[in-house]
């Protein structure tokens, strides 16, 4: 289909009955099919009958995500809500066709075996029984995201979205910042019940779904939907142990050294652990229209590929950034597959997050773009922890342009992003074991909830002072305000065992800018061709599985914030 303007890409809901009957012709074109060359056709007008479906539900996604408030697109969401559980059945028809086919071997002959792999995955995740249940948890999802994007919290006389309020929480006026910290937990605690209400049903119809499916409760299902082909529970459970072991001491030491900056008193406030320099956080320079310049100039000098993918981006209109009323919070990458291209959604804010979503997300999109005509489509995506290795080391891929993008706080930026790459891992290996307890214990009350998070902050963040001063932040409630633990569980893990590969690229770009770029790139043209293990081991990258790994990173990262020349920076 010919590329146009975001804005101009049409949309009409399709009729649900027909996009099934689409299925029932496919599958029975490949059950039929005499030969190869047969089924292989009946493979590919698959592929393209997908795409198209997928390319219709995510220009309705995307177009409900920047206005929750548009009434026809809240209602198309709605449709796909309930339509993607119902065409599940199709798809598994589909798959096991698929797999049960007298030419399986010649598919996987031309294609690989990582679809057969993930579709026997794909299998294990879902029964026609379920579909009731995962309609409503799309709804669920959904009505979480809109009371998140409904915030309209009062501060200094005026009223902000959540997002529009990020620049006040990390502003250099202690008292600014705590009042914004302090409105901010309020607008949750006045909003608790609802939020609580969301998460009590998500984990009781999730665990519903997994007992429904034979296992015990969600968390193997859980792992299943992530599509998780090459690791367990246990590898995670390994992970965690060494991040505890190697890397929070190295946080710890970054936020000592921080209150010491600050002249304030380790362990420190939510509100002041947000706060790097006295002088304030780095900022970027310019108005958004300007940073997506900056942008502009960064990729076209990265890369003949970059360029070509960044100018597409702009061209087309392929990114939505600026934070506005009744806008999702957050940002994501996605593709339309019928143009192939992807599309960024984003808030800015006036913090470096602008910086670094031109840079994360456009990871993620690059990575669609350079695999936009794999076949199969499944391909162009690996798996989530492998999609976030894409997007977590296009950051650092940024440094030498931190000068474009920050102007007189490009030495703060640096210290700044390494630092926070490091503490990072700590809170989402948090995440990931909050959701292995929640959903070990779907009994728990909300209370009991916030009873573990509390718990696990002194493990994993020892540097945040919980002493009750802001109001659900101190009280172990804040996991509340994560997505990806009400739409996405068990998914956080992924952005730890990437961000600990991308502190690879980092290590390599301090010693060979061309390298590194020819090991990311090494690493990204296989897409989703093979298994996340596999895809490091070819482009010469250590799995985060092996403990030697975060040990090694943590001490190469760490010494280079020791001996950092933070002289004039206050």
């Amino acid at each position: 289909m010919e590329l146009v303007k975001f804005s101009e890409m049409p949309y009409a809901r399709p009729d649900l009955d027909e996009m099934k009957a689409a299925y029932v012709a496919v599958t029975q074109r490949l059950t039929e099919a005499k030969d190869y060359a047969e089924a292989r056709q009946a493979f590919l007008d698959k592929e393209a009958t997908v795409k198209h479906y997928d390319a219709l539900a995510n220009i309705a996604y995307v177009r409900h995500s920047i206005n929750t408030k548009d009434d026809y697109y809240d209602g198309e969401q709605k449709f796909w809500n309930a339509a993607g559980p119902e065409l599940e059945e199709y798809s598994q028809k589909w798959t096991l066709a698929m797999l049960h086919s007298p030419f399986r071997k010649d598919f996987e002959a031309e294609f690989g075996t990582l679809w057969s792999l993930n579709a026997e995955i794909e299998l294990k995740a879902f029964q026609p029984e379920i579909i009731p249940d995962m309609q409503k948890e799309n709804d669920l999802c959904q009505g979480y995201e809109k009371l998140l994007a409904s915030a309209a919290i009062p501060f200094e006389g005026k009223t902000y979205t959540l997002s529009q309020l990020t620049p006040f929480k990390t502003g250099p006026d202690d008292a600014q910042r705590l009042a914004a910290w302090k409105a901010e937990g309020q607008w949750y605690k006045d909003h608790q019940d609802k939020l609580d209400s969301y998460y009590d049903e998500l984990v009781a119809l999730r665990d519903g779904m997994g007992r429904k499916l034979g296992y015990e409760g969600y968390t193997e299902l859980g792992y299943y939907r992530m599509g998780r082909n090459c690791y367990g529970k246990e590898d995670v459970e390994k992970f965690r142990e060494a991040v505890v072991k190697y890397l929070v001491p190295v946080a710890a030491k970054i936020h000592q050294a921080q209150a010491k900056r600050l002249g304030k008193e380790y362990p420190m406030s939510f509100a002041d652990n947000e706060l790097e320099f006295r002088s304030g956080n780095p900022r970027p320079v310019g108005t958004p229209d300007e940073i997506l310049a900056t942008g502009k100039k960064f990729y076209e000098e990265l890369s003949p590929e970059t360029g070509a993918f960044f100018n597409t981006m702009l061209q087309y209109e392929l990114m939505d950034v600026l934070s506005t009323e009744g806008k999702e919070s957050g940002g994501y990458c996605t593709d339309l597959g019928d143009y192939n291209v992807p599309f960024i959604f984003a808030n800015f804010n006036g913090t470096k997050h602008d910086v670094e979503v031109v840079t994360h997300e456009a990871g993620h999109a690059f990575a669609s773009w350079v695999n936009r005509d794999r076949i199969p489509a499944s391909y162009m995506w690996p798996s989530m922890e492998a999609c976030e290795v894409h997007s977590m080391s296009m950051e650092f891929m940024a440094w030498p342009w931190a000068e474009d993008f920050f102007g007189p706080d490009a030495r703060k930026f640096r210290y700044s992003h390494l630092a926070s790459a490091l503490t990072f891992i700590p809170y989402g290996t948090m995440v990931d074991h909050f959701q292995h307890e929640v959903y070990a214990h779907p009994e728990y009350t909300p209370a009991e909830r916030h009873g573990i998070w509390k718990r696990l902050l002194g493990i994993y963040q020892p540097w945040m002072k919980l002493d009750g001063d802001i109001p659900f932040y101190a009280e172990g409630e804040g996991w509340q305000r994560q997505h990806h633990i009400y739409s996405s569980p068990f998914y956080y893990i992924d952005y730890c065992l990437a961000q600990t590969v991308s502190l690879q690229f980092w290590a390599l770009l301090q010693e060979d800018r061309q390298k590194a770029w020819d090991t990311y790139m090494a690493y990204t043209r296989q897409g989703g061709s093979k298994v996340f293990t596999e895809l490091l081991a070819n482009a010469g990258l250590v799995s985060p599985f092996d403990p030697a790994c975060l040990r090694g990173v943590c001490e190469k990262a760490s010494q280079w914030l020791d001996a950092y020349d933070l002289t004039g920076i206050q």
